[in-house]
């Protein structure tokens, strides 16, 4: 696999975490069959998705907007003959192997559920490295990580490690490109500083390892240049500095670079570390620039300098950089509307103008890459689910692999358009509105949206699921980007300090008061629905603005905002670092001032105060807001006699089984029907 996708989304430090990993672990050896369509062009035509049917229905169903499609997971191996991807089984995830020339099944490996598959990669083209992880407790970030090897050829499945290692065992710093070996950094008892070594992936086991370096300055963390060379690694102390080590080549003795104070976050992106390369000292740096918008530059790793600026966009941050491995950076991708890359290669240029040209009014993304040889590519539109096709630009060939929604008739969805709305205090905040089809654009019943996060996070102009079944019932659907959210500078992101149910709930009802003016909502007949913050949001509006909204729902949403903290003390600050972090990041932008009272604005507390209809459901596994944030909601509308619909899912946060899924939705609609109809 050449290219690499470096992300800088929640943040660019990312520490790695203690995962989980499954107590059980199979493997499926028969061969696999998705009923997955597939298409061949002579050339680099004009090519759509298929219909899914011929005859248009009157409505699409429920569960064709259920469950998440894992075709964005899809990689090449290294010479681009094979690709593979996640395909959700019920509770079940699968690993689909298929032929890139054919497109044919080769063999199908079970995951296990959901929980215990963390990561897949390739390891040449015969092995695929499997990272699987098991929950210590019951927060989500304690957890054990272990690296499996599985072989293709004698569909094999071979543990990577040491019986008594440390907690965290996939991290894998260099990948031989043939598959013969990986260099892992592991300890090899727990509580113990990590060494690396090298490990075989022919089932020799831990008896043929060979270090490659010992435990050495109390390092955590180590880092390994394109030809797996060791060469840069961190410590922190009990203040949550990090201290960083590096040496220029493999006969070089390790020196102490720089000490980066914790909360520095301006200095800790720097040393984020995006590549090393054999031969020389430089490498990569995804940092924010004087305005605060996130620009790609060189960094000097044998001094801690940064260098010259390789790419910055006027107006908008960076999201990823695509990097070549062994050359570098070929590419960035960012986000106006919508997301778009922009390459640095024009060969790479090229073969993307190629692609838009074949697949027109549509949203075009390489998505993997084996050098020129071969790529994977995903299109798709803001009303149009998508599809993968595997392309060769030796044969100017483009195959369509599969629809990601092969159940959803696009000609059926919504077209979303953007707009700016000025909120009360004049700030500036971008919109998406979604108009159902066929039907005048005046005096519409509407759904609010507000997205989850809530900081960080946005709405694009991309296809989502829940806003077309939702148009598709007849409603007009407006996602507002209220202030605190990401991608418009961190000054606008800023604004969202602890404002939470206040000025970040003035921008929605502000965004109610655009949609009336300009004739889009029938003023007596809008709702809000969120999952997670816009839960919340959804819930807490419904309460604070009963003359703005006919009603309410949410999914995940938080209801105690003291309750809520009091757990991420845990779940967000396990660890030195993220204890800091936590107390001195997150928990003032959620409170503000530090007197203000989080009772005022916590729907639990202020539950008596419900006039509309609301829809309140929650995972009962749900680990990001826990399941007795909704007990404790159910048990403050009995004190007060207030009556909620309220559903329990048997799911987590994130909705993982499409079942639950439909089941969630289908209440929502009847919930929506019965106290807002469309009709």
């Amino acid at each position: 696999m050449e290219l690499a996708i470096l992300d800088s989304a929640q943040g660019r430090w990312r520490r790695k975490q203690l995962r989980e990993w499954q107590q059980a672990f199979r493997t499926r050896l028969a061969g696999f069959a998705l009923g997955l369509l597939a298409l061949v062009f002579s050339g680099v035509v004009s090519a759509q998705p298929l219909a899914a049917q011929a005859q248009k229905p009157s409505e699409i169903p429920v569960e064709a907007f259920a469950g998440r499609s894992q075709l964005n997971s899809a990689k090449l191996s290294e010479s681009g003959s094979r690709f593979a991807f996640v395909v959700v089984e019920g509770d079940k995830r699968i690993l689909a192997v298929h032929d890139s020339d054919t497109l044919e099944p080769l063999v199908a490996i079970d995951l296990g559920d959901r929980e215990g598959f963390n990561w897949f990669q390739w390891a040449g083209d015969d092995r695929i490295l499997i990272s699987t992880r098991m929950r210590l407790t019951k927060l989500q970030y304690s957890a054990e990580t272990k690296l499996h090897a599985f072989d293709i050829p004698t569909r094999q499945l071979h543990f990577i490690g040491f019986e008594d290692q440390g907690w965290e065992g996939d991290d894998v710093l260099h990948t031989d490109k043939h598959g013969r070996y990986v260099i892992l950094s592991v300890s090899e008892r727990r509580f113990t500083p990590p060494a690396v070594w090298r490990f075989p992936l022919d089932g020799s086991g831990a008896s043929a390892a060979v270090l490659v370096q010992k435990p050495e300055k109390e390092v955590r963390q180590w880092f390994a240049d394109d030809e797996g060379v060791v060469r840069l690694g961190m410590s922190w102390t009990s203040r949550a500095d990090i201290k960083i080590y590096f040496r220029s080549g493999p006969e070089d003795r390790y020196r102490r670079v720089t000490k980066v104070k914790g909360g520095d976050d301006d200095a800790l992106d720097a040393w984020d570390v995006m590549g090393i390369y054999a031969g020389r000292d430089t490498g990569y740096a995804m940092v924010d620039d004087d305005d605060g918008k996130t620009i790609l530059r060189e960094i000097d790793y044998s001094e801690g300098e940064l260098g010259n600026v390789v790419y910055e966009n006027p107006r908008w941050s960076i999201d990823s950089v695509v990097i070549r491995r062994g050359e570098g950076p070929v590419g960035v991708r960012y986000t106006d509307d919508e997301p778009r890359t922009e390459w640095l290669e024009p060969e790479m240029q090229k073969i993307q103008s190629q692609l838009e040209a074949a697949l027109p009014g549509s949203r075009v993304r390489i998505i993997d890459s084996a050098g020129m040889d071969r790529m994977l590519v995903m299109q798709s539109g803001d009303a149009d689910p998508g599809a993968l096709y595997v392309f060769t630009p030796s044969r100017m060939s483009l195959e369509l692999f599969a629809n990601l929604r092969p159940l959803v008739d696009e000609r059926l969805l919504s077209q979303t358009k953007a707009h700016d709305i000025v909120a009360r205090d004049g700030t500036r905040m971008r919109a998406f509105l979604t108009l159902p089809k066929d039907r005048a654009a005046k005096g519409l019943p509407m759904v609010i949206m507000p997205h989850g996060g809530p900081y960080g996070v946005r709405d694009t102009m991309v296809y989502d699921d829940w806003t077309q079944l939702l148009a598709s019932r007849g409603y007009a659907v407006l996602r507002p980007n209220y202030r605190g959210s990401g991608g418009y500078g961190e000054a606008f992101e800023r604004l969202g300090d602890g404002q939470i149910g206040r000025a970040m709930q003035d921008d929605i009802d502000d965004a109610y008061d655009w949609a009336v003016a300009q004739g889009f909502a029938d003023p007596a007949r809008v709702c809000l629905f969120g999952a997670s913050y816009g839960g919340y949001a959804s819930m807490w509006g419904t309460l604070r603005n009963p003359e703005r909204y006919r009603c309410g729902a949410s999914f995940a949403g938080v209801v105690d905002w003291e309750d809520l903290l009091a757990y991420d003390s845990q779940y967000l600050g396990r660890g030195r670092i993220r204890k800091r972090w936590y107390k001195d990041i997150w928990t003032p932008r959620i409170t503000g001032d530090d007197n203000f009272d989080l009772s005022m604005i916590s729907v639990s507390d202020q539950i008596a105060r419900l006039e509309r209809p609301l829809f309140v459901a929650h995972g009962i596994q749900d680990m990001r807001v826990p399941f007795d944030q909704f007990e404790e909601l159910s048990k403050a509308a009995e004190t007060a006699g207030v009556e909620i619909e309220m559903l329990e899912i048997e799911d987590d946060h994130y909705l993982g089984d499409s079942a639950e899924e439909a089941r969630f939705l289908k209440a929502l609609l009847a919930f929506l029907e019965t106290h807002n109809p469309a009709d």
